[in-house]
């Protein structure tokens, strides 16, 4: 089995050359979990105006140094509609959180620390030092600073940040587009009356949510039977797409129907690597059309997912301009385990938090199809090739999957 790539020098072959794709601008709206291309400068100040910390009552410092005060209130300031007119002398102006601070006050006497009198003033019964509660204009950013860099992954901070600088739109990276098809005259779509001998399509939905949580967009090709047109047809949709990343699923083997490959050859497809050394997933295949990628994923449920979990999300997040590491912790095993062949396994696993530690229990029935196991799992546990048996509660890796 010497001729079979390593999981490492498969993902090593994948991630070679793929970098990050070219900028589009899309509405900030749309630009959430993307990538940003160009920096995002700030097309305003914020706050723009000295504003109200708290609700209380907009002050001069010097009129409330020396208890008993009192002081006439002459309006109010709200967020949307300030007070317009100057503060005198023995004056004080109502105001509420965020709204701007009125010219000649420069404290806010905080509205627990005051006590409306009957007459309409307000008597100050804790004095309170001069520019408290209040945030200068530009506390947060000036007009003209760089709020974001290229690179940074716009989570809800940075997008709220981007649209506090008055951003409508932002240059992104432009998310891959992956095609999704399914091969398989025995396949039929969820819900269709399956014939005597089919079976019902199930991992491509689930690749296709996997590719877009990675940062993708998606194109479903559909179901295409075992037959070399309706594959060819279905693969010339996604070129015709635009798709970065066109994935098969299934036909990449070795029997008499198995169509993929050879189709893909044959429409100009430079195969670089066809079966890895592991567990489930061993007939992956990978080529290029060109900058075009192809995965192709094995038609077993589980080993197509556990595969996309290790070759399609970094392959996603390395042309999308995301940081992406495997999550890969340590554990301990709730159960013994047998040795291992030249494969690295990928054993499907319940990881619980305990006292001394994370434990993973393996599932006792760890075959290709059984998607009831993937779904309980939160995690696999990592063999290398050729591990020795492990004894419960010894060491072992586990990759979280969620």
């Amino acid at each position: 089995m010497s001729d079979l790539l390593s999981v490492d020098d498969a993902l090593a072959r994948l991630l070679e050359d793929a970098a990050p794709l070219g900028a589009e601008t899309v509405d900030i709206a749309a630009a959430g979990g993307r990538v940003l291309a160009q920096d995002v400068v700030a097309q305003r100040t914020q706050p723009p105006f000295d504003a109200s910390a708290m609700d209380g009552y907009a002050v001069r410092a010097d009129d409330i140094s020396d208890l008993p005060a009192t002081l006439r209130v002459i309006g109010e300031s709200i967020a949307g509609k300030r007070f317009v007119g100057d503060l005198n002398p023995g004056e004080a102006v109502r105001i509420f959180t965020g709204a701007p601070v009125p010219q000649g006050a420069d404290t806010v006497l905080l509205q627990e620390d005051a006590r409306r009198m009957p007459d309409g003033g307000v008597e100050v019964l804790e004095a309170t030092e001069r520019g408290r509660h209040i945030r200068r204009a530009g506390l947060d950013f000036s007009k003209g600073d760089r709020l974001l860099e290229p690179g940074r992954w716009l989570d809800a901070a940075a997008l709220s940040l981007a649209a506090a600088g008055n951003h409508a739109h932002l240059a992104v990276v432009r998310q891959p587009l992956v095609a999704v098809l399914a091969t398989g005259t025995e396949l039929v779509a969820p819900g269709a009356l399956p014939g005597p001998d089919q079976i019902v399509a199930s991992n491509g939905l689930g690749i296709g949510l996997l590719a877009r949580e990675a940062g993708a967009a998606v194109l479903d090709l559909g179901i295409a039977p075992d037959d070399r047109d309706v594959i060819a047809s279905a693969v010339s949709r996604a070129v015709d797409a635009g798709a970065d990343i066109v994935v098969t699923l299934g036909g990449a083997s070795v029997g008499d129907h198995d169509l993929v490959r050879e189709v893909l050859t044959g429409q100009g497809m430079s195969l670089d690597f066809w079966k890895i050394r592991m567990r489930p997933g061993k007939p992956l295949m990978f080529g290029r059309f060109g900058t075009r990628r192809v995965l192709g994923l094995p038609g077993n449920p589980v080993s197509s997912l556990v595969c996309a979990h290790l070759f399609l999300r970094p392959l996603i997040a390395r042309l999308a301009g995301i940081e992406w590491r495997p999550d890969i912790r340590s554990a301990t095993l709730a159960a013994a385990m047998k040795a291992n062949d030249h494969r690295q396994d990928y054993v499907r696993a319940k990881v619980t938090e305990e006292a001394a530690g994370l434990v993973a229990t393996p599932f006792d029935t760890q075959d290709s199809s059984m998607l009831t196991t993937l779904a309980d799992a939160n995690a696999l546990i990592v063999r290398e090739p050729h591990a020795p048996g492990a004894a419960k509660g010894a060491a072992c890796r586990v990759l979280m999957l969620r």
